[in-house]
């Protein structure tokens, strides 16, 4: 069936998400921070540009926000939530901490709508081919309601537990993300110094166990030294420090987050904070 869906924020995940939405025959309606991105959107998608997130959400039966941080999310949803339809859904696709989750999801059960944290991975590449893997924490009957909707960018939509659950484990995405990256380059570097031809060398190991999804899509750029695209530095370490204070407060130990953390640091110094989170290689050179 087709709803009336809002779309908050259209950055490089939210514009094409939002996309894929329209597709699917919803009636979307968006707002961004700035004005001429949400007409451009509306002139490739259809639908409708408001001027305010209170203007959007009206009558909406579905709200997707996709954001920054936890200050990011926290300006728009206070936007947004007086506006908010009592019964409907609002899925929050931006990777913040677990408590900032719980703060809003109460906040937004006080005027009876339901606040699903569904923090996504897959980089842009993935909401641009609607292949994300999406991670979501709340209540069940919301999710059940809108899981098809997100299933049109999603390949992968899960039900992970209560509100906070999807952030927890995009948190333990990241966490095995920031060890494999660190691990790839240094395997990477060793082939070159060790006079392999690097790219056989990829081409072998990566069918055996070593394979992984940053060895088929970041190998090659990595050897090149290409970092013009992908998942930003500055984006993984907002990701990492939330991952980080979350360890601080439960006890878990993350001496090897904790180290790349300070690697990506290294790189932010070398002006890379935008480049991919492969550049890590370059600390090796």
């Amino acid at each position: 069936m087709a709803e009336r869906v809002a779309f908050l924020c259209l950055g490089v995940m939210g514009y094409p998400m939002a996309g894929h939405l329209a597709r699917a025959g919803h009636e979307v309606r968006v707002w961004n921070r700035s004005a001429d991105k949400a007409q451009r959107w509306v002139a490739e998608h259809g639908g409708q540009a408001a001027a305010s997130p209170g203007e959007a959400v009206r009558d909406a039966a579905f709200n997707f926000i996709c954001t920054g941080d936890d200050d990011d999310l926290r300006a728009v949803a206070e936007a947004a939530l007086p506006g908010l339809a009592p019964g409907s859904i609002l899925v929050d696709h931006t990777t913040v901490s677990a408590e900032m989750t719980r703060e809003l999801a109460a906040r937004a059960a006080e005027r009876d709508v339901a606040w699903l944290d569904a923090p996504v991975s897959g980089g842009q590449a993935g909401a641009e081919q609607g292949r994300l893997t999406v991670m979501v924490g709340g209540d069940a009957d919301a999710f059940a309601r809108a899981r098809p909707l997100m299933e049109s960018y999603g390949r992968a939509v899960t039900h992970l537990g209560p509100s906070g659950a999807g952030q927890l484990t995009k948190m333990v995405n990241q966490i095995c993300l920031a060890g494999l990256i660190q691990s790839l380059s240094e395997g990477l570097r060793f082939a070159e110094r060790a006079g392999l031809d690097p790219e056989q060398v990829v081409a072998v190991i990566s069918q055996g166990a070593a394979q992984s999804w940053q060895m088929d899509n970041r190998a090659q750029t990595m050897l090149r030294r290409e970092f013009e695209h992908g998942f930003a530095v500055d984006w993984m370490r907002k990701d990492l420090r939330i991952a980080l204070a979350e360890a601080r407060r439960n006890g878990a130990r993350l001496p090897l987050a904790a180290l790349v953390d300070q690697l990506y640091a290294a790189v932010q110094a070398r002006e890379g904070g935008r480049w991919d989170t492969s550049s890590l290689i370059a600390l090796l050179d």
